[in-house]
């Protein structure tokens, strides 16, 4: 139940097992066993996809109760109340969660060992959606939360990239804008942020989805562009260990992507003193790791 509730919060297998201390087929066992022993399924599966059934968001919703009431008991039980918990809800795409969201994590722990951290990994507009729904007191998004209640700021920029698989391209070549919109691309869906960064490089969006494979998945879209599918417009730092690997390639162009933004937007209304613990908190974390790599590649601006 618990490694459930884990894994429906961060929304991957890999991160579900960090945090849980274990190992990702122990994760997917869990899974199969509260399936099979509640008769339905909780997850949606589909390649990089990750999605709760509707059996799995009323499951989600039982279990957080189940394991409140289990602490409160546990409470009850010692005789001894339950200290408070401070909350910080924090949404962040896979591009952060990445890079420096752990390090952000740890550090909030450090500075507040009473903090708890609820970390969800979605989509830029997932994540917007939340927040205006209040369902987040910080994200860390491509996009920015409009609204009187809502503060925004770039917590850092990362240089793009294109890459391929090592086996197929060539290092010392230089692609022209031609060049790549021949070559079969692998990105985001139409419609999101990354989508909306490469489709003007190439002016013609037409010429591009001719080629296109698109996943909502960053770690699936690295997965396919290692397997030869296409080519892929990347935060550089998101695929270091793939390039130093010989995995990927980082092609040379005639032409330079625009870099990435990353735009943190919080409650400016609500819990402010925690609130303002996390933001605080994020831009030294954000600032921390784009001092400790390329210059090139990750800045604050």
């Amino acid at each position: 139940m618990a490694s459930f509730v884990v894994l429906a919060r961060v929304r991957h297998f890999a991160r579900a097992a960090r945090e849980l201390n274990t190992t990702q087929p122990a994760v997917s066992m869990r899974l199969a066993a509260l399936e099979a022993e509640l008769g339905c399924t909780l997850v949606r599966r589909r390649g990089g996809d990750f999605a709760l059934t509707p059996e799995g968001e009323r499951a989600l919703k039982t279990f957080e109760g189940v394991l409140h009431s289990l602490d409160v008991l546990k409470s009850d039980l010692s005789g001894q109340p339950a200290a408070a918990l401070d909350v910080v809800r924090i949404g962040a795409i896979d591009t952060v969660s990445s890079t420096w969201m752990p390090p952000l994590v740890e550090a909030l722990h450090r500075r507040s060992p009473r903090l708890k951290v609820e970390l969800t990994i979605e989509s830029t507009k997932n994540l917007v959606e939340g927040m205006e729904r209040g369902a987040y007191d910080l994200i860390f998004a491509l996009d920015p939360v409009i609204g009187e209640s809502y503060r925004s700021f770039v917590s850092c920029v990362f240089e793009m990239s294109w890459v391929g698989s090592a086996r197929s391209v060539d290092p010392e070549r230089v692609y022209t804008v031609e060049d790549l919109a021949a070559m079969p691309i692998v990105t985001f869906p139409r419609g999101t942020p990354p989508f909306r960064m490469i489709a003007p490089y190439f002016q013609d969006e037409q010429v591009l989805a001719s080629k296109l494979t698109s996943n909502n998945s960053l770690f699936s879209i690295i997965n396919l562009v290692i397997e030869g599918f296409g080519i892929g417009a990347l935060p550089t730092v998101t695929v270091e260990r793939e390039i130093g690997l010989g995995l990927l390639t980082v092609l040379r162009t005639a032409k330079r992507l625009a870099a990435m933004p990353i735009i943190a937007t919080y409650q400016a209304t609500t819990n402010t003193e925690v609130v303002a613990l996390a933001v605080e908190q994020a831009r030294l974390s954000a600032a921390q790791y784009c001092a400790a790599v390329d210059a090139e590649r990750a800045w604050v601006e």
